[in-house]
């Protein structure tokens, strides 16, 4: 199921992590393109089209950005707080899809506006289980604001 031009932006440095969410998007039918970060200076730079990204046409937004917390060069806690701070990107929903248990990372994630708080799961089948309801969530059933 690919639903029309909406781009998934998940921002992973864990390779398996990253190659699990790919492969559970995947196998419930989730076809969308899916763009790879792997920190988030990389993250930034493409969602403000700066850096590689230079010249990338930043009117067009992912649909959706899953956010991993733990993150080199800058965690996903100062990329959301930079999110949120620019005109371009306030409204961008992001999903924190992290293995943090931490109450303060997730009330930091809330406070700075995500939109959902998910614990990534440890057992392959409940993982592709949550990935398959964030994608059927975020990219059939959310409205979400002209950016």
């Amino acid at each position: 199921m690919r639903v029309s031009n909406k781009t998934i932006l998940l921002v992973e440095d864990n390779p398996d992590d990253e190659a699990l969410a790919i492969r559970a998007l995947k196998r419930n039918h989730i076809s969308n393109e899916i763009v790879v970060a792997h920190d988030g200076v990389e993250a930034l730079d493409y969602l403000f089209g700066t850096g590689v990204y230079t010249g990338r046409d930043i009117s067009v937004q992912p649909t959706v950005v899953l956010l991993d917390l733990k993150l080199p060069r800058i965690d996903g806690i100062e990329v959301l707080r930079r999110l949120r701070s620019d005109n371009r990107t306030k409204l961008l929903p992001v999903v924190v899809l992290t293995t943090s248990s931490e109450e303060q990372d997730m009330l930091n994630s809330y406070s700075l506006g995500c939109n959902s708080y998910i614990r990534k799961p440890v057992n392959f089948v409940e993982f592709t289980e949550a990935v398959r309801q964030l994608g059927m969530y975020w990219l059939l059933l959310n409205e979400a604001p002209p950016i």
